[in-house]
């Protein structure tokens, strides 16, 4: 067996830097997203702009367009929904992206010739990227390496305490704003690559493993983009050889990591490393009941 075969093929090397790009941009958002507890919204992200990606298509307009104004409106709505205190975020989100999806498989259903290009939105079709969905995967990805490089100091005070951040003059309310459209653009960027139904494992996967690995932040969101690519590369890679739908075999990949991560986590939690002087010892971290470690 060849293992250089697949890069033989065109649509294969495009395909596999199209999901180097996704994995690792998704890895990246993806820590923010999971330290603020809302891992929900890429999941309902990814519904919210299907719907405006079909309106566009069947009308006849780019469907990149459609997708873009859509997600950037729910991403508006559900910000603006989440900050009133009677309603919170879940369930703005649940709301907005859940009819955002049913808008577009209504439309679906009113436009017959479109069930081909539905299975490839909904479901993924890497294999099948063209130049434009690379060139645009290409310069989301740029932006949203750029966006958390000079904003990286203001996300991380607006994620851990976001009254204090607001005192010391950030404005938080638009840089949710910001960050949000942010995670529009990777979402409508990916949703070709990885399909809408399984993008939000895809962009919660690697920094959920990356979290079990350090408590650093830094160190988190270096892990977190190394985890996306790998998982993107192998399940490329991989896919080609068994014949299975990439897509599917990336987030499978991604739901690997982290069961490797946590068992990891597991094992370092279970037997503690620690220096006495200049010898280091590893040994079973074990609790009496008056919380002595024993040796």
């Amino acid at each position: 067996m060849d293992f250089l075969t697949p890069f033989q093929y065109e649509f294969f090397t495009r395909g596999i830097i199209a999901a180097i790009l996704v994995g690792g941009t998704c890895g990246l958002i993806g820590v923010y997203i999971v330290l603020r507890g809302m891992s929900y919204i890429g999941h309902g992200m990814s519904h919210a702009v299907f719907g405006g990606a079909v309106v566009s298509y069947v009308i006849g307009f780019n469907y990149y367009v459609g997708a873009a104004i859509w997600g950037f409106l729910s991403a508006l709505l559900i910000n603006e929904i989440s900050r009133r205190r009677k309603i919170k975020a879940d369930a703005a989100i649940g709301v907005v992206t859940t009819a955002g999806f049913a808008i577009g498989v209504l439309f679906i259903t009113a436009a017959q010739s479109f069930h081909r290009n539905f299975e490839a939105i909904l479901f993924g079709n890497i294999l099948g990227i063209m130049d434009q969905d690379l060139y645009v995967i290409i310069l989301v990805s740029i932006f949203t390496v750029i966006f958390v490089f000079f904003f990286q100091k203001r996300l991380l005070f607006v994620l851990f305490d976001k009254e204090t951040a607001r005192v010391y003059g950030v404005r938080t309310e638009i840089l949710e704003i910001v960050f949000a459209l942010i995670l529009a653009l990777v979402v409508i960027a990916s949703m070709n690559s990885i399909g809408v139904t399984l993008l939000a494992t895809a962009i919660v996967a690697p920094a959920i493993s990356a979290r079990m690995l350090t408590n650093n932040f830094l160190r988190m969101i270096i892990f977190s983009s190394l985890i996306g690519i790998t998982i993107a590369f192998l399940g490329m890679y991989s896919s080609f050889f068994f014949d299975t739908a990439s897509g599917s075999t990336i987030v499978l990949f991604g739901a690997g990591a982290f069961g490797i991560s946590s068992l990891y986590a597991f094992i370092r939690k279970a037997y503690h490393s620690h220096t006495h002087g200049s010898v280091k010892h590893t040994h079973p971290h074990l609790h009496t009941d008056q919380h002595l470690h024993k040796h």
